[in-house]
């Protein structure tokens, strides 16, 4: 039955029994900027539907995140506006979501405003029934009506009309849409328990050339504006690039295009070398300014590996390595915490004066750059790197960026005053940071650090891998429930059970870790990662993103398990696990492991074909399964000669090729019944020496022993011979 409407309190704030903003208290950094807004919010959670459906009113959910530009915006306008509030507060409960805690909550509710709205993105706005169903849904919605957008205090009002006036409709349009959901969900469904379809080879040159068709060739990148860093294509194409094929040099051209576009824009801060969340221009010349943990990791594995793959002249690898080896640092030094995780994200805005400013730190003028340098620098560093009188981003200044290579008389310019506009710079107010620790953009940096340190020579950086691991080990990971948390602050696990994707990106970063460093550890925290994944997220064969933390999720899916094969700003779940069984498979000799990671690769002949830009890992993934992979023992005592095999194994660009170096605890014996089981009865050379055994599927070839001879047969392999 639904509760008497009171009375309006005398200070003009409709008081609800039991209604107020509980956000304090939450840890999240995004809900505590909304703990002082007059708005009554809730935490999602049973407790906030029980008391919707107390009421009878819709639940209002706000979903966004705490570096967000238009939610800062839409907070202002709307959330601390009294009267707005006070209606919000009548006749609905309302709810924040941060979508970075809950990814399974931000996944299905913007599947359905994409579908209700035919548009998405943050702040994400959406009407539920009270048991969690989508009914009406939008993004940003400005205090006024603008020109095709109506105002939010008139989507309150329809909405409030509608559900008091049309409620059997309303109710009827929100159950159709999470059936609609679920046979979505039905037609795109992963059994993991039956023989996988054999993966066409020639689905990759297809989704290259399709590729190709979105290139813009000028900025490099895909597609026009707003444009995203194609972290995941990115991969694939560097991949692809290492295996000889009539279309291996067109990826790498591609690769290089993009690379180069976005190293030499505004996308990447000159200063600093993090890279922002995305261009809003399609040249890459005015970024939104959030940076963000997951991007600039992937940005510096992709960088890296491109160094790795030797470069090509329009993106030469010593470029590469100075901005992989920048924005390295720049992730250790603005985003590590003192526990050992890496903090979430720096925000898009800068609070001057108690106003929110996009970008504010960053932008620049030729007065403020006269002012840190001296007018003879200042004219040369403006002309260089496109600062003009009239701002690009605002009244505040343009970001710096060449947008194109630089000469070397410009390059030593730059490197000796950078150090100058960078100290000038951190002076002036800075971005907040977000301090939450998510799980699986962790496992990302680990990966990055793990394989950056390797390939570019900085051991300092894999120390840093292992310490991200080692905090991901003791505070996210409970061995004996087998339980992966995916947030925590200050240290301390909270919240949900981690997605399907943390625990494969965390597995993926434990098994690099695990290539780079040889410490066995790390193996078979992958190894039990993997195992709990198997364990969670299959149910009656069939895979799922999440484990129904929430039967609100469950209702508007359809009660449904649901899996979501596309790519966003980080790889999708199903890509991610599908090659970390990959990697688990060649370690380990599961046949199991690679018929599932198989059947997930099931996914890719639809995407391959019509959408590759949001099918980047599973490409990947598929190249390194056609090309092996490539299993690499190095046994033997330690010594230089094994360290310079390591690392030729290290630098090799082969597709999906592992690495498992014999512990030195071990003594070289072959009988070790705790050893990866890639390096089991292998040994050095009866003279002592160490040995590398190339092998696919465990079948090894006979074992080489100088750096040339291994650096020969990878080529060959990759060759298909």
């Amino acid at each position: 039955m639904a509760m008497p409407v009171p009375e309006p309190a005398e200070h003009g704030v409709t008081s609800w029994p039991g209604a107020s903003n509980t956000l304090g208290s939450e840890p999240s950094a995004y809900l505590r900027q909304h703990a002082d807004n007059p708005v009554f919010w809730r935490p999602f959670g049973d407790e906030a539907f029980a008391f919707a459906a107390e009421r009878d009113v819709p639940v209002f959910l706000s979903i966004g995140y705490a570096a967000c530009h238009w939610c800062h915006v839409m907070a202002h306008e709307s959330f601390e506006d009294q009267e707005t509030a006070d209606y919000l507060n009548a006749h609905f409960v309302p709810v924040k979501v941060d979508r970075e805690e809950r990814p399974d909550v931000d996944s299905v509710y913007m599947a359905a405003t994409q579908a209700i709205s035919g548009e998405g993105g943050w702040p994400m706005s959406v009407f539920l029934t009270p048991d969690g169903l989508a009914f009406h849904a939008g993004t940003y919605f400005p205090p006024v009506p603008l020109p095709g957008r109506p105002s939010f205090r008139n989507i309150l009002e329809a909405v409030h009309e509608a559900w008091v006036e049309r409620r059997d409709g309303v109710e009827q349009n929100a159950r159709g849409l999470a059936a609609n959901m679920a046979d979505a969900q039905l037609s795109g469904a992963v059994r993991l328990d039956g023989p996988p379809e054999v993966l066409d080879a020639a689905l990759l040159p297809d989704a290259l050339m399709l590729l190709a068709r979105s290139e813009d060739p000028d900025a490099g990148g895909f597609g026009d504006a707003p444009k995203f860093p194609p972290s995941a294509v990115l991969e694939f194409l560097i991949r692809h690039a290492a295996v000889p094929s009539d279309t291996a040099d067109a990826a790498r051209d591609m690769a290089g295009r993009a690379l180069a576009g976005m190293a030499r824009s505004a996308l990447r801060d000159q200063l600093d070398g993090g890279f922002a969340r995305y261009s809003v221009t399609a040249d890459w010349s005015v970024p939104h300014f959030e940076k963000m943990l997951y991007d600039n990791a992937q940005l510096l594995r992709v960088y890296s590996h491109w160094v790795r793959l030797g470069g090509n002249e329009v993106f030469p690898a010593f470029e590469a390595a100075a901005v992989a080896s920048r924005c390295a640092d720049w992730m250790l030094e603005s985003l590590t915490l003192p526990d050992g995780g890496l903090a979430s994200s720096l925000d898009a805005d800068t609070v001057v004066d108690g106003v929110h400013h996009e970008g504010a730190t960053y932008l620049w003028t030729p007065g403020s750059l006269r002012d840190a340098l001296g007018p003879g620098d200042a004219e040369a560093v403006a002309r260089m790197m496109n600062v003009g009188a009239k701002g690009t981003v605002s009244h505040l200044g343009s970001p710096l960026h060449p947008a194109r290579e630089l000469s070397d008389a410009e390059g030593r310019l730059w490197e000796r005053v950078r150090p100058e506009l960078l100290a000038a710079r951190n002076q002036r107010n800075q971005p907040a940071r977000d301090h939450k620790v998510v799980a699986g953009w962790n496992g990302l940096a680990v990966s990055a650090l793990a394989e950056a340190g390797a390939i570019l020579d900085r051991p300092d950086l894999v120390t840093a891998a292992e310490t991200v691991a080692g905090y991901l080990a003791v505070v996210h990971w409970d061995s004996g429930s087998r339980l992966l948390v995916r947030v925590s602050h200050d240290a301390r696990a909270r919240g949900i059970g981690g997605l399907l994707e943390d625990y494969a990106f965390c597995a993926d970063g434990f098994l690099a870790l695990y290539a780079v460093t040889g410490t066995k550890r790390w193996y078979y925290l992958a190894e039990e990662l993997i195992e709990a994944a198997c364990s969670r997220f299959v149910e009656n064969g069939h895979l799922a993103d999440s484990t129904g933390e929430s039967a609100q999720v469950f209702n508007a899916q359809g009660q449904h398990a649901a899996l979501d094969p596309f790519d966003n700003a980080t790889p999708s779940g199903a890509a991610g696990f599908a090659g970390a069984l990959l990697s688990y498979a060649a370690y380990s000799g599961s046949h199991e492991h690679r018929l599932m990671a198989g059947n997930i690769l099931g996914l890719l002949p639809p995407l391959a074909t019509r959408a590759p830009r949001v099918a980047g890992w599973l490409l990947a993934t598929a190249q390194a399964g056609l090309a092996g992979p490539v299993e690499a023992a190095v046994a033997g005592p330690d010594s230089p000669l094994r360290r310079e095999l390591h690392r030729a194994l290290l630098m090799s660009p082969s597709p999906g090729l592992v690495v498992a170096l014999q512990s030195d605890d071990d003594g070289g014996s072959p009988a070790d019944v705790d050893e990866v089981p890639l390096l089991l009865h292998r040994s050095g050379a009866p003279d002592g020496s160490p040995q590398v055994y190339l092998c696919r599927d465990m079948v090894c070839e006979r074992p080489l022993g100088e750096v040339s001879q291994v650096q020969s047969r990878l080529v060959g392999m990759a060759s298909g011979g």
